[in-house]
């Protein structure tokens, strides 16, 4: 068995290699002074800001910070562990790699690690021959079928049955001892040795193979079929697998994406494959435990962007906070880290069969930044006008900030936190030492409903509920595979079933901008207004009064009261921050109508049109205060009109027979001043 390579080889192999040619073969260079530079091959960008310098045989990125030598680069753009990449870089000085010595022992724990994984392999193959086999494979197909997986993203990801019983993969795999202590050592059989007994951990589960980035079976996760538990079963840690490393699904979305744009870590295996179903091939899942620091350098090795994905409960805000503090050390300049939390009582399976990828894309992409997400949960409970409540604010989040790594990103965390604050950097670097709680151990007695992120409050309307459709009572007489086309499957129409369905007695609401966004017409100025607002959060400073419109029987005037409001108590905030905080506090729907304003034709056509651009007369650029403007005041003359209708109406019924003359007189002068107000 081959050892380890010697580190003077290595030394020697970076002496005789120029990092120049390495980079160029793969990312095209331009002479530049000294050095040389290109776009930066690890985040997209226009501006070259990569440079790789000849004299010192290193290379680094101004924008997102990465940096390495020759062989670091291998590693990092072609996506190879060490062995291989210094297997690759020698090939190119033409070197052969060698190895030194390895005890026995050490052989035999290689060769050990070897067989578990052929044995393992093995296993995902049984696994997933059951699933077309068995006779009581019914019970997994229906299983699948009823959360309306398919059988071509079951093959994708392997996704196999243990039949009931405690011995059938020890009788297919375990033919000697030799094997049984493999299969032992792998996680696959359990044994009792006081009791004299071996049998297989699992036992009638739906199975989900865990590979690593190389593709080999390391593990499994089982879903258990009837009353057993735990309801979630995955491997023990063995010399193949650690599941405080491993992330499930991360070699499907490695393979689906050359380039990944970004990884969406989710909670469980199925959220993971029916998100592949509908498109979404870059979710992946932690193995029953909390998303670690380690989790995180494995996911930014492919990425630069995370997005962690909770329930909206108790247990989901525990968990992002455990989430945040774990992120810290890993936010080196050019990652990016977002929060994404989902209604009560749903998970992105059942979510995404609700409003469809493309929404859920969407929401994706409008989840909560790091930096919001922190101060918003920081902030819980706390009066941050108050002296008081600055105090304790700054005391809380000068320890968590001093965790980031130098650079960029920490020194504008620590200025956004002197803004808020008010206190100059010195004395925040002195709370530095204060030892504060963490974040997820602050009694959830402490938070208020006014934290946008952690907030308990309940929307006004609950989303549709998920009902999958009911699906037919297979029997074990039926020994088709899967995918067999002869198999009942789901109804034609099951996708278009779960994206509109309503819940029982619920109206469902026709949104003209969500249904039929590629109709164009003219917005009313409600909606225009909230569009513009917006795009520019700094047009409310213009309609100092939202109570006016909170007080309004008209939704969309009551949404723009509330984003008016929202702006006034939060003028920092931007579109990203505004969505976390709607979908908290207003639930989902609203937030897909704010969302779908947000991205009217309106908004691509402003922006297009408040471009600086030198062949353009400055006469022609979009004022978009201007616009707000008259929005507003288009509002307020409705409003008058609205008034002054109801006026003439209520003059109308009245009988002014029986009226005094003051009494018809007031009735005139409320009449003639609704005519006559203007908008402030």
């Amino acid at each position: 068995m081959a050892g380890l390579i010697p580190q003077q080889f290595i030394d020697t192999l970076l002496d005789r290699v120029d990092i120049v040619e390495v980079v160029d073969h793969r990312v095209k260079l331009k002479k530049s002074g000294k050095n040389y530079s290109a776009c930066c091959p690890f985040h997209e960008e226009r501006t070259p800001s990569f440079t790789v310098s000849p004299d010192k045989q290193f290379y680094y990125c101004f924008g997102c910070g990465a940096s390495g030598n020759a062989l670091g680069f291998i590693i990092d753009y072609e996506r190879l562990a060490f062995p291989d990449a210094v297997e690759q870089l020698a090939r190119l000085a033409g070197l052969e790699v060698p190895r030194e010595a390895r005890t026995e022992a050490q052989t035999r724990k290689e060769e050990e690690k070897r067989s578990i994984y052929t044995l393992l392999e093995k296993a995902d193959q049984f696994y997933q021959s059951q699933l077309r086999q068995h006779p009581s494979k019914h019970v997994a197909v229906n299983y699948l079928k009823g959360r309306g997986l398919d059988g071509k993203i079951a093959r994708e990801y392997g996704v196999g049955f243990a039949p009931p019983g405690w011995d059938n993969l020890l009788k297919a795999l375990a033919t000697n001892d030799e094997d049984k202590h493999l299969l032992i050592e792998g996680g696959m059989l359990i044994h009792q040795p006081d009791e004299k007994k071996i049998y297989d951990r699992f036992r009638h589960r739906i199975m989900f193979p865990i590979r690593d980035t190389r593709g080999r079976v390391i593990g499994f996760g089982g879903r258990v079929l009837g009353d057993d538990k735990p309801k979630y079963l995955n491997s023990p840690e063995t010399p193949v697998f650690h599941k405080g490393q491993e992330l499930y699904g991360l070699f499907e979305a490695r393979k689906a994406h050359r380039d990944l744009p970004r990884l969406l870590v989710v909670e469980g295996y199925m959220d993971v494959v029916s998100l592949a179903q509908f498109g979404i091939h870059y979710a992946v899942a932690t193995l029953g435990t909390a998303c670690g620091e380690e989790h995180l350098n494995r996911a930014f090795r492919y990425t630069s962007e995370v997005v962690f994905c909770f329930d909206g409960d108790k247990a989901g805000r525990t968990a992002a906070q455990r989430a945040l503090e774990s992120t810290l050390g890993s936010m080196t300049d050019g990652r990016q880290v977002k929060f994404l939390f989902l209604p009560d009582g749903e998970d992105p399976d059942t979510l995404v069969r609700q409003v469809g990828p493309e929404k859920f894309t969407r929401m994706i992409e409008m989840a909560v930044p790091l930096e919001d997400y922190l101060f918003d949960a920081i902030a819980e409970g706390l009066n941050i006008r108050s002296m008081e409540g600055r105090a304790t604010f700054s005391k809380r989040a000068a320890p968590l900030l001093d965790k980031l790594p130098k650079g960029v990103f920490r020194e504008l965390m620590f200025e956004s936190l002197a803004t808020r604050t008010g206190l100059s950097r010195s004395v925040l670097q002195e709370l530095v030492s204060t030892q504060e709680k963490p974040l997820a151990q602050i009694e959830t007695s402490e938070l208020t409903s006014k934290n946008p992120i952690a907030s308990t409050h309940k929307p006004k309307q609950q989303p549709p509920t998920f009902a999958p459709p009911q699906m037919p009572d297979y029997t074990p007489a039926y020994y088709g595979d899967y995918d067999d086309p002869g198999y009942p499957s789901p109804p034609a129409d099951y996708q278009g079933y779960y994206e509109s369905a309503p819940a029982p007695g619920q109206r469902q609401k026709q949104l003209t901008l969500a249904a039929h966004p590629e109709k164009r017409y003219r917005m009313p100025p409600v909606r225009k207004a909230i569009a513009l607002l917006l795009m520019h959060t700094g047009l409310a400073a213009h309609e100092p009064e939202h109570d006016r419109w909170l007080q309004n029987d008209d939704e969309d005037l009551v949404m723009l009261g509330q984003l008016l409001k929202l702006l006034h108590e939060r003028p920092h905030y931007q579109l990203s921050h505004i969505i976390g905080y709607w979908r908290a506090m207003y639930g989902a729907e609203s937030t897909e109508q704010l969302a779908a304003i947000a991205g009217h034709d309106l908004l691509q056509a402003t922006r297009a049109m408040a471009q600086q651009r030198e062949d353009k007369a400055i006469k022609a650029d979009y004022d978009a205060q201007a616009a707000f403007c008259d929005c507003i005041g288009n509002l307020y003359r409705q409003e008058d009109t609205k008034r002054s209708n109801l006026m003439l109406e209520k003059l109308r019924n009245a009988n002014t027979a029986q009226m005094t003359k003051e009494e018809r007189e007031q009735l005139v002068r409320e009449l003639l001043a609704t005519k006559t107000k203007l908008p402030s």
